[in-house]
């Protein structure tokens, strides 16, 4: 392998650590000296996943609130035609994935993109993900104030925070613009909505903080962990709450490692308190945003350098023009300028377009973009005198398409075309739902109170599960064969008053069939609804055993047609093919391994102790501290599926029979980090008592093995 620093400099010497120990790893793992569930693991927190297909991957790349601008716009481009095929794929959380991308070019790719400043790291794996955000905040007329900045600064103070690189399993926080909840906060593991607070005639700028949502098989409602938290206490907070699901969550059984699990196992009041305990020792007490008002005047401040270009809609375009500006352009609450949202089908645009995006967005708009939840580009402070230039300059390139963020917006993950967990073909059902929606529900064009999502499989990455009427993907025994097929759930949302709903199942129809089933479900919803009506109204008002009634048809595999066999997008009949799921990063705990690690954890805090980065020095010496007990305990075959689990069974199978002595238990030892302040004196204190641990536990291992 060829190193990236022959031709790249990078000025942030941590990053390009980072890249050069992405480097070596990729080379170890080519020579046989780390294995492949070890290596899944160190690749997914550097946004490296892999694909369906053999020998090739999927990069994820971190957009914070979904903000690019068009020079990283440029750079992702030229990376995507360099190392892969050409084609970007807009995520539900605002992230760019770019497919079919050698390992061995990882490390160059990543130097590239950071050029620009733009990283992968933690993109997937056990880390907090993503931080998300409303694509209007900033511009939207209901928020108390920008959340942008907010996002921004709890993006930076997380990554690469020692706290979040191993937990038991994903983190995702997003931001609301306001209580309409356009961020979907109450299904993240943290969620914020800004709120005002009048004290003293002094106006406090504070937000609403939910925690432990989620989606997937059992989706979560987030609960209200405070009405209203000042500014600068959210991250401590957030901090303080990672902390105690680091230690008290599940890390063994994937399917129950979420913090809404940790939340339901321990209950609600007791989580709060362990959190509100944590806090005391964190080293920053408060985490204050600076320049919080300087985001629009910024903006404003640029607004004069955008060329204007006045021009005329031709007379065969003007009912397009009149329809496109009702569905994809929207007021701001900056005067004269408006949003632009650019419906990207399927949320996949190629190389050559996002250029043409770019191009505009740098020269006609105030360059800055937002890719939306809804797999789509949103061009911010454009000129109202700009939008008829912007809509002739679209329709040219092929997107002027109506419908930006309505019913006509179908959402959905790339299912069985790229991802190991795709049972069902979500992309190429989307294509025929969304031709058949412009083609005969030309009405729906303009609503945006019928929502349509798929995702490829339970794990609901197309966020089915707060669709009006959502599909997941899914098989069904028809003899011998297996079918594609899609669960159809109804009624998720966010409702007029802001608060989220998940949707129900109804049943489960043949993948061939789905389209009809939509058919009826928009027909009888036309037919029998009252005057105004929206849909999760109507659903509620029916009830589900009514459109268990309607949909039953579909549903019938007495007479099943051969064509039925064969999913969308293909002409084989189908076979169910999941792989091994990435999204937690699988590791194997081999003793040897986990003594090495340790290693590198101690390696790693001796660094930050050297430059002042106490806490996070700290944090690093107790997770080496646990990988210690870890790998004795896992050499005795004991439960290792918590850090508090590690803790207590160390000091009952090691301190308390005598085989290993610290001078006191080790939870003592340990958990010191939750109880000191991490000033200079006890870190290093704390790193040397670490040292002294893993060289007591190797002397152990080997009195043991001889």
């Amino acid at each position: 392998m060829q190193s990236f620093r022959t031709e790249l400099e990078l000025e942030n010497p941590v990053v390009e650590q980072d890249i050069i120990k992405l480097e070596k790893q990729i080379r170890l793992y080519r020579e046989g000296k780390i294995d492949e569930d070890k290596f899944r693991s160190l690749r997914l927190v550097r946004g490296i996943y892999g694909q369906r297909q053999p020998g090739v991957q999927m990069i994820r790349i971190k957009f914070p609130q979904g903000k690019i601008t068009s020079q990283k716009l440029f750079r992702v481009s030229d990376v995507a035609d360099t190392y892969s095929n050409g084609i970007l794929h807009l995520t539900t959380r605002q992230d760019i994935q770019i497919h079919y991308v050698s390992l061995d070019v990882t490390p160059q790719l990543w130097a590239e993109l950071e050029q620009d400043e733009i990283t992968i790291r933690e993109a997937c794996g056990n880390t907090v993900r993503n931080i998300t955000a409303s694509a209007f905040a900033g511009i939207d007329y209901y928020e108390p104030f920008d959340v942008s900045p907010y996002a921004q600064k709890m993006f930076e103070y997380f990554l690469r925070n020692p706290i979040c690189g191993d937990m038991g399993r994903k983190i995702k926080i997003a931001f609301s613009s306001s209580e309409v909840d356009s961020a979907f906060t109450f299904m993240h593991d943290f969620g914020f909505i800004p709120k005002i607070q009048i004290r003293n005639g002094q106006k406090i700028k504070g937000f609403k903080v939910l925690v432990g949502g989620g989606l997937g098989q059992q989706p979560v409602h987030a609960f209200t962990a405070f009405e209203f938290l000042e500014e600068e206490k959210i991250i401590p907070f957030t901090e303080a709450a990672l902390r105690v699901f680091d230690r008290y969550g599940e890390r063994n059984k994937r399917m129950q490692a979420r913090l809404k699990f940790l939340i339901k196992e321990l209950g609600q009041e007791e989580f709060l308190r362990l959190v509100e305990k944590e806090q005391k020792s964190l080293l920053n007490q408060v985490v204050r945003v600076s320049n919080s008002e300087n985001e629009e005047k910024y903006l404003l401040n640029t607004l004069s350098e955008i060329a204007i270009r006045t021009e005329h809609i031709a007379a065969n375009k003007q009912a397009k023009y009149s329809l496109w500006k009702t569905t994809n352009t929207f007021r701001q609450k900056q005067t004269g300028y408006y949003a632009v949202g650019i419906k990207i089908t399927q949320g996949n645009i190629s190389t050559a377009l996002a250029r043409k995006i770019a191009h505009i967005a740098d020269i006609y708009t105030g360059d800055d973009m937002r890719i939306t939840a809804s797999q789509n580009l949103l061009l911010r402070f454009v000129p109202e005198a700009n939008l008829p230039f912007i809509f002739n300059y679209l329709d040219e390139i092929g997107l002027a398409n109506v419908g930006f963020e309505t019913t006509f917006d179908v959402t959905t993950c790339p299912g069985t075309v790229t991802c190991n967990l795709g049972v069902a073909s979500s992309m190429g059902l989307a294509e025929v739902l969304e031709e058949i929606l412009v083609k005969e529900y030309p009405q729906f064009a303009t609503n945006r109170q019928l929502s349509i999502k798929i995702s490829g499989c339970m794990n609901a990455c197309g966020q089915h599960v707060i669709a009006n009427i959502g599909f997941q993907g899914m098989s069904m025994n028809i003899g011998k064969a297996v079918a594609p097929a899609f669960q159809v759930v109804l009624g998720g949302g966010v409702l007029s008053n802001g608060q989220g709903q998940f949707a129900e199942k109804t049943l489960k129809v043949l993948s061939r069939r789905t389209p009809d089933a939509l058919r009826t479900l928009l027909n009888d919803y036309q037919a029998n609804k009252l005057e105004n009506e929206l849909y999760n109204d109507y659903y509620q008002r029916q009830g589900k055993k009514y459109f268990f009634t309607l949909l039953a048809p579909f549903a019938d595999t007495s007479n099943v047609a051969e064509e039925e066999l064969i999913d969308w997008g293909n002409e084989d009949s189908y076979q169910k093919a999941v792989g091994i799921g990435e999204c937690a990063g699988v590791i194997i705990d081999l003793i040897s391994t986990l003594f090495v690690e340790t290693e590198e954890k101690i390696d790693t805090a001796e660094l930050a102790l050297d430059a002042g980065q106490l806490a996070d020095a700290a944090y690093h010496t107790y997770n080496a501290m646990i990988y210690t007990a870890k790998a004795l305990l896992i050499s005795i075959e004991a439960k290792t599926n918590s850090h508090q689990s590690i803790i207590d069974g160390f000091d009952r199978e090691f301190i308390q029979t005598g085989k290993i002595d610290l001078g006191s238990s080790f939870a003592e030892l340990a958990l010191q980090v939750a109880e000191q302040v991490p000033m200079y004196s006890f870190v290093s204190n704390y790193l040397r008592k670490a040292k002294e641990f893993l060289l007591k536990a190797k002397g152990y291992r080997n009195s043991v093995l001889s």
